[in-house]
């Protein structure tokens, strides 16, 4: 079996977790607190970061987006990129935005500050960057609400990686209770679907420790 090596804490390992659930591909996860640089995951990826995939053979994949596109390529039954070049351009791109931008704008300001910084570091968070965090993810929700307003799903009209790797930063979010869903209900609308998906299940089962989550993080009905 192929082994995956993760922590809900990354949204790279949340993204190839909602995939693999997607694909109906099974692996042997084991949480690694990639913040502390252990021998044993420095061996598998030098960079010392999560997600790494280990195939049976022992070929290791590293890397959250790099691992889903070989999953695409390894398992295309159930297609997450896209049918067409065009498409396939699209899901990158709105990947890429989440990844990047809203990671800059919002995850590391809200997730980073109250998530990782008590979690990974013992830290006290900073109310400067949650409050720009704050701020910063109503123009997102915008956004979302846009695309979902003239498309089916983030980057078309089926389930992409778009919408996984939406999800994989807005579900940590969530998770602390800074998404102003009242003031976007498209984007709620967008979001129930995502999360009501048995893909999601494992992340929204799961807790971090002397953290509580939202009221309505595992709520699908909120």
């Amino acid at each position: 079996m192929r082994t995956l090596y993760h922590h809900p804490l990354s949204t790279q390992s949340r993204l190839v977790r909602l995939a693999m659930n997607e694909k109906h591909l099974v692996a042997d996860e084991r949480e690694e607190p990639y913040w502390l640089r252990r021998g044993d995951l420095l061996s598998l990826n030098p960079s010392g970061d999560v997600p790494v995939l280990v195939e049976e053979d022992g070929e290791i994949i590293c890397g959250g987006r790099v691992i889903c596109e070989y999953l695409e390529d390894e398992s295309p039954e159930v297609s997450l990129l896209g049918a067409t070049p065009k498409a396939r351009a699209e899901t990158r791109r709105l990947v890429d935005w989440f990844d990047s931008k809203f990671c800059t704008e919002v995850t590391q300001f809200l997730a980073g500050e109250k998530l990782y910084k008590r979690v990974a570091l013992g830290e006290v968070p900073d109310s400067r960057a949650m409050r720009a965090g704050r701020e910063n993810i109503h123009a997102h929700l915008e956004y979302i609400a846009w695309l979902t307003d003239r498309r089916s799903w983030l980057a078309g009209d089926a389930l992409s990686l778009a919408d996984l790797a939406a999800g994989a930063h807005i579900s940590l979010v969530d998770y602390t209770a800074d998404v102003p869903w009242s003031d976007h209900p498209l984007a709620k609308e967008w979001y129930v679907r995502l999360k009501s998906r048995p893909s999601f299940r494992p992340l929204l089962s799961e807790m971090f420790p002397g953290v509580a989550p939202a009221a309505v993080y595992a709520d699908l009905d909120f």
